[in-house]
């Protein structure tokens, strides 16, 4: 897939007109020009072509029409239809001269993160449910799920209003399963283009509401992006309250410098808040206070709490011991990771392992 940056005065007929040139050309360069997506208020156009390699993509646009891609990326079919919902130009309209395609491609990326205490054979009915009915809400507001695992969802819309109605529908909803114990659930709603400087699809979006999972507090958290969009669509503004979050450009520069500082050194024993504060340029007062209004925490335990986070992730896996994980995340000794796993979570960490690497890892959870 590639990305055109194009001139205000370009239509949507033009870019038709693009797509039309690549397709009588296209056999001389082993390629198939398979569909494009336009959006004008953006000043952006992608092609979706199979090709051999990234130079056949260039050189098709160069002898079709000169218009050289910005940035070009390799993708999997599945993974762009999950995302756009296509990967082939639609039926063209009766009597059209041009298969013009009205969709820009610009996406609303949502999370649904659900962490059980813990991951257990008894508690996997109630997985069930919550994905049952994640995903019937999903049919409804027409979002389209683009990958799952260990509890957390990738998902995609088309219209920013859906996305903003199916997650607080999505937080009510799963809220109100009856279950022995709570999930801990995160929605969080990013926006943006398919292919950006990166190598991914969606890579901006997508990193946009991670770092929102991990960091931000609330229940239901929103890009700036989006909030604006969904004003701009809605006669009712959408307000913050108790379980809605909405981040101002402002709040996304700081989270962004904040993570690219902890995700290289969180899980350094030796790491001070002095250092982080240094890093991003604040001094203590002001760190304290921005990462209190932003996560709820204080940076001692943002820093503690995100290595709780990292260590139910590397459990959930189920690749190492709690010993070895106690160490891959910062902490000193089994034993204290043990024991503050147990105050956050309610279990031993060893309780999310199988039971032979439960039982040989039972002695860190017991030492305390």
């Amino acid at each position: 897939m590639d990305r055109h940056d194009i001139q205000s005065q370009v239509t949507p007929e033009d870019v038709a007109n693009l797509h039309v040139q690549d397709l009588k050309i296209q056999d001389q360069f082993n390629c198939r020009a398979l569909t494009y997506w336009f959006d004008e208020v953006r000043q952006t156009a992608f092609c979706l072509i199979e090709a051999p390699d990234e130079q056949s993509i260039i050189d098709l646009h160069t002898h079709a029409h000169g218009e050289v891609p910005h940035q070009v990326i390799a993708v999997e079919a599945s993974i762009v239809e999950s995302f756009l919902g296509r990967i082939e130009d639609p039926e063209k309209a009766q009597n059209a001269e041009l298969n013009i395609i009205n969709d820009p491609a610009f996406r609303t990326i949502m999370i649904v993160d659900i962490k059980q205490q813990p991951v257990v054979p008894n508690n996997q009915p109630a997985s069930n449910r919550y994905r049952q009915v994640l995903l019937s809400l999903l049919d409804t507001h027409d979002g389209k799920l683009v990958r799952q695992a260990n509890g957390r969802f990738l998902i995609s819309f088309q219209s920013v209003t859906k996305a903003v109605h199916a997650a607080i529908q999505i937080n009510l909803s799963l809220k109100n399963i009856r279950t022995t114990d709570k999930p801990l659930l995160k929605i969080t709603l990013s926006a943006g283009v398919p292919v950006t400087e990166n190598n991914l699809i969606f890579a901006d979006a997508i990193k946009m509401a991670e770092r929102m999972c991990k960091v931000v507090k609330g229940e239901i958290i929103l890009a700036a992006d989006v909030k604006n969009l969904y004003d701009s669509e809605n006669a009712d503004a959408l307000n913050a309250n108790a379980y809605i979050c909405c981040l101002t450009k402002t709040d996304e520069q700081f989270m962004n410098i904040l993570m690219d500082q902890v995700e290289l050194s969180w899980n350094n024993t030796s790491l001070k808040v002095d250092d982080l504060g240094r890093s991003l340029g604040f001094s203590k007062s002001q760190l304290y206070r921005k990462m209190i209004q932003l996560t709820g925490e204080s940076p001692n335990n943002f820093i503690h709490e995100y290595r709780l986070s990292e260590a139910l992730t590397l459990l959930s896996k189920q690749l190492n011991n709690v010993s070895e994980i106690a160490f891959e995340t910062g902490f000193t000794s089994p034993s204290y990771f043990s024991k503050c796993f147990r105050k956050k979570y309610g279990h031993f960490p060893s309780h999310y392992l199988p039971a032979k690497q439960g039982y040989t890892s039972a002695r860190a959870d017991y030492a305390v």
